[in-house]
């Protein structure tokens, strides 16, 4: 029998237990949800929280939102599959945030209100700019969606013996709804909460379960590593680099194009960029980012248990047939610390370790949807389609109308992404925001020359060759484990685009910039360094 089914069993025996966990939770974040709902006023409440959140605060909802289905769930399984290859995702996320810290977090803190655009529009033509910040933003956040989609999908379906195609979808479009009410009623203030909340469970599990694996193997990483080996079927190379991203030429290619994507990415993350609108100063901005870094950094160390945990204790073949890409191998990971699939202690473990994913999921997910609802709200809707015209409660219920449309496209492209790993789908979402996003960002912020055609150019280049790559590469079709497995389009060789699409953004803001023959506004640009760097008539 294999695992998902001794799991699903399992789960069967222990379901009340389950269903009571889950629902606790659920109903525990919809209180707190609708709690902050009635403090809600206006929009800055709504977008920004009412810039009341402390550094440790808004770095503890940082975490909250950073860590997602695919550094609990996609990370533990790429690491269990992959060994060392796949613990490169977990440098790449946590080395992230030194680019996001040196380069962004501040300077965005003084600059902006609500939005990317914000910034962007700032020095240039408003309505063209705050077009492409909208659209990119949305795009951004849909492919981020993907990923925390596939998670639930997997993650419910495990717990409550669903192998049925519907029951997969239905729960798919579940955790849709459950999005939406979050965003649409608590906005930003809610979602902080929520974030918060679950960064404190995530950690408290990923702890719990750290700290049974190395109990396990009397606290001697050196064994847990050997075993893992050992159990993999593949020998000491396990351990070493080069398993999945040495084979041949094409994938040490997409190890850099990970590893740019991976590291450039997470300063052009719409979700991320506006955490630093919710705190009342640059200064509380910074101090975020470094408390963010060090919960940040305390998960991925932990990773290395949880993976290779995995490894070491479950078959590599049971990993596998519970699900393809290894998204499961976490829960299953504990459930088998926790007394094996026939144990209550398991069971209990289990329910509890998948409680903890699916509140990741529903956090970060209410993020995303917040950070693309916002810019449509704010710089499609107020600037571009009402010419700023439009009152705040018309702009905070055109948020809540795009919710609903956001939602709606994640749950549909969702259920076509269910098999897919979702540590991968995030890292496309990554390599689609440096290529889009930080080009824009950092040319605005420090490059004197830049026009808005330079902007339009790097936006829209870098949107439109990393979708397009993604469309014609492995990870839609071609493979066993690509979105549409039973056919074959792919021409790009490479899963991730960002080798291609990031220097493209970066060429093609320059170029814009070069050939265009816009005089840019030096007093703007003056202006905007010493509001970037002071903070001086920030808002």
């Amino acid at each position: 029998m294999s695992p998902h089914m001794l799991a699903a069993e399992s789960a069967s025996d222990n379901r009340p237990l389950i269903v009571t966990l889950f629902a606790v939770f659920v109903v525990a974040t919809l209180a707190i949800t609708v709690w902050a709902g009635r403090q809600t006023k206006n929009a800055t409440d709504f977008y920004a929280g009412g810039r009341q959140f402390t550094g440790f605060q808004n770095g503890l909802a940082i975490s909250g939102d950073y860590m997602s289905a695919a550094s609990f769930l996609g990370i533990a399984g790429a690491i269990a599959l992959s060994g060392y290859d796949g613990f490169l995702y977990s440098i790449g996320f946590l080395v992230a945030w030194l680019v996001a810290l040196l380069l962004v977090a501040e300077p965005l803190r003084n600059s902006g209100r609500y939005t990317m655009g914000d910034v962007l529009a700032y020095r240039m033509r408003q309505r063209p700019v705050r077009t492409a910040a909208g659209v990119s933003t949305i795009v951004v956040s849909i492919f981020y969606l993907l990923a925390q989609m596939a998670g639930a999908g997997v993650l419910v379906s495990l717990l409550l013996g669903i192998t049925s195609e519907a029951g997969k979808i239905l729960i798919v479009v579940l955790v849709g709804v459950v999005m939406m009410l979050y965003v649409t009623i608590g906005g930003m203030k809610g979602t902080t909460w929520v974030q918060m909340v679950k960064a404190v469970l995530l950690i408290a599990g990923t702890l719990l379960i750290t700290f049974l694996v190395l109990l396990k193997f009397n606290f001697n990483i050196s064994d847990l590593l050997g075993e893992a080996a050992k159990n993999s079927g593949i020998g000491e190379s396990f351990l070493e680099p080069g398993l999945k991203y040495g084979v041949n030429a094409t994938t040490k290619l997409d190890f850099i194009s990970l590893g740019i994507a991976l590291v450039l990415g997470t300063a052009g993350l719409p979700h991320i960029l506006i955490r630093f609108y919710t705190v009342p100063t640059a200064r509380a901005a910074r101090n975020s980012v470094n408390w963010a870094i060090g919960i940040i950094g305390l998960f991925y160390l932990m990773t290395i248990a949880l993976g290779f945990g995995a490894a070491a204790l479950l078959k590599h073949d049971d990993i596998i047939a519970s699900n393809k890409s290894g998204n499961t191998a976490a829960p299953l990971l504990a459930e088998e610390i926790g007394g094996g699939p026939d144990s209550t202690g398991g069971a209990i473990l289990l329910a509890v370790i998948s409680a903890v994913a699916f509140a990741t999921i529903l956090a970060v997910v209410a993020g995303l949807t917040l950070a693309s609802s916002s810019s449509f709200a704010h710089d499609l809707y107020a600037n571009v389609i009402r010419k700023g015209k439009a009152t705040q409660e018309e702009e905070i219920s055109a948020a809540r109308w795009a919710t609903v449309g956001i939602g709606t496209v994640a749950v549909v492209l969702g259920v076509f992404a269910r098999d897919l790993n979702v540590a991968g789908l995030v890292a496309l979402a990554f390599a689609v925001a440096a290529s889009a996003n930080l080009p824009t960002i950092l040319y605005s912020l420090f490059w004197k020359r830049f026009t808005t055609q330079g902007a339009l150019w790097s936006i829209y280049g870098g949107l439109i060759s990393s979708v397009f790559l993604v469309l014609f590469s492995p990870v839609v079709s071609g493979k066993e484990t690509s979105m549409f497995p039973d056919v074959d389009f792919h021409w790009f060789p490479l899963e991730n685009p960002g080798l291609i699409s990031i220097p493209l953004g970066f060429l093609l803001g320059w170029l814009g910039t070069v050939v265009s023959k816009e005089q840019p506004d030096k007093e703007k640009y003056a202006e905007l360094e010493v509001r970037s760097l002071t903070g001086h008539g920030a808002h």
